[in-house]
């Protein structure tokens, strides 16, 4: 039996790697991982690169549209009463043609009045200027009118206390915005 014993011995030794291949093995195995890290760190560098020239390439876009957009809102108020201005011209060509008429006769003078006045109400509702112009016993609001005084009501009257009596000058809005209250005189409370 001690024969059996060492020949297992031996075999078990033949079998298991010496000190020296398992180091080697080791040294393998460690390159192997330093290969794969290696790798993954070129990957990773990579996107990385990638990555940040996208960034750059994003904000480059970003301050090219914020500048762009900077300078579209230039032209728009420095161009924005072109628009106006053309669709006044008209109306400053038919008063010139009638300042020009020397003979004209007072009907006359008036026709052509309208007719301009006309002119000119279409260029303001074109450009979104309307006329804020409240019928009498329309409630008050501030937001469009401005009150210049309050009127007592006579004791038969039926119109409420805080309607509109009478316009006194037209106001005007624009595109939705009062560019002027129409100035009224109100009902005074009874």
């Amino acid at each position: 039996m001690p024969e059996n014993k060492q020949a297992e011995q031996n075999q078990d030794l033949a079998g298991a790697p010496s000190p020296e291949e398992q180091e080697a093995a080791q040294a393998a195995n460690e390159a192997d991982a330093l290969t794969a890290a290696q790798n993954e760190l070129a990957i990773l560098q990579a996107k990385n690169t990638e990555l940040a020239d996208n960034y750059l390439r994003a904000k480059a876009e970003a301050e090219n549209a914020r500048r762009r957009a900077e300078e579209e809102v230039a032209k728009a108020r420095k161009f924005a009463v072109e628009s106006f201005a053309e669709s006044l011209l008209p109306v400053t060509d038919s008063l010139e043609a009638g300042l020009l008429q020397l003979d004209a006769t007072a009907a006359q003078i008036r026709e052509g009045t309208e007719a301009t006045l006309k002119q000119l109400r279409t260029a303001l509702e074109r450009n979104k200027v309307l006329a804020i112009e409240p019928p009498a016993g329309t409630r008050f609001d501030p937001h469009q009118h401005q009150a210049i005084s309050m009127v007592p009501l006579a004791p038969d009257s039926t119109q409420e206390a805080n309607t509109v009596v009478s316009v006194l000058q037209k106001g005007y809005l624009i595109a939705d915005r009062v560019l002027r209250p129409a100035l009224v005189t109100v009902a005074a409370p009874k």
